[in-house]
């Protein structure tokens, strides 16, 4: 199959900017100085659908039309979705939020699904089934396959979300389409990640690195590697989730001897 950008086209039916369903009052969200160190560089994740049966009443029309209801009912909460990057008067980027909304765009290709060469997506699919995001924090681009299937492409900017945060308003996103609660309702408060005062130091701060040489020696010799217990996003069970930074032979003796205790998280969906 060819993996030139040409082997199949799109042609974009309409264009309309969707914002939240209820009012917001405009506030700005400052960057942390972490997130000032990030690039203003946009990350592009899409989700393919096969066509439904037949028997399905649900046309793409239709679909697209329960997104849009969808979307603008998810950014009452997740607002800075629907907000745009602006500079401060030190030159500093900040999140206006001032329910500017989301570019929405709706297309058809003239390609199948399997006909896709995802193995090489810069190719096959930013700027013809992923949208350049143009103004605004995100765009989305809902486009119709020729075998009825359905990608929906959307380009956020990284200095406003990263893969865990954004996942979460995709997750809170499919939720409204179902017509179901936000189970996790985010927080930009800032306030809470104030340093305390009077500063002060607790002893936890001690073990946030703990060098993996600490732990029960596995039964072979291994290199240490470095485990970071910091505070982190919990599991459906309440599990701590725990960063890594191992070998190869380290993450195989942890799943042969450490099963027990560590569960792998996968990611289901493309992100580049």
């Amino acid at each position: 199959m060819s993996g030139k950008r040409d082997y199949f086209n799109v042609k974009v039916s309409k264009e309309e900017v969707v914002a939240a369903s209820l009012p917001l009052q405009e506030h700005w969200l400052p960057q942390s100085n972490l997130d000032l160190l990030i690039p203003p560089v946009d990350i592009g994740v899409f989700f393919c659908y096969k066509k439904k049966p037949s028997s399905d009443i649900h046309t793409f029309g239709s679909l697209v039309g329960i997104l849009k209801k969808a979307l603008a009912e998810t950014l009452v909460s997740n607002y800075a979705f629907a907000g745009e990057m602006v500079q401060n008067v030190a030159g500093e980027p900040e999140v206006l939020c001032n329910n500017r909304g989301v570019d929405f765009i709706q297309a058809f290709a003239d390609v199948e699904l399997q006909e896709l060469n995802l193995y090489n997506p810069d190719e096959t699919l930013d700027g013809k089934l992923l949208p350049i995001k143009k103004q605004g924090v995100l765009a989305v681009q809902a486009t119709e396959l020729k075998c009825g299937g359905l990608i929906l492409g959307c380009k956020f900017d990284h200095r406003v979300a990263d893969a865990y945060s954004a996942n979460m308003f995709f997750e809170s996103w499919a939720e409204m389409a179902f017509a179901k609660p936000i189970s996790t309702v985010p927080t930009f408060r800032r306030s809470l990640l104030c340093p305390r005062r009077p500063g002060g130091y607790d002893s936890s701060v001690t073990d946030m690195y703990l060098p993996l040489s600490k732990s029960p020696t596995p039964p072979h010799d291994l290199m240490a590697g470095y485990v970071m217990p910091m505070p982190s996003a919990t599991g459906k069970n309440g599990d701590w989730i725990v960063y890594m930074h191992l070998l190869k032979e380290q993450i195989e003796a942890i799943e042969t001897y450490g099963s027990n205790v560590f569960e792998p998280i996968t990611i289901g969906h493309f992100l580049y």
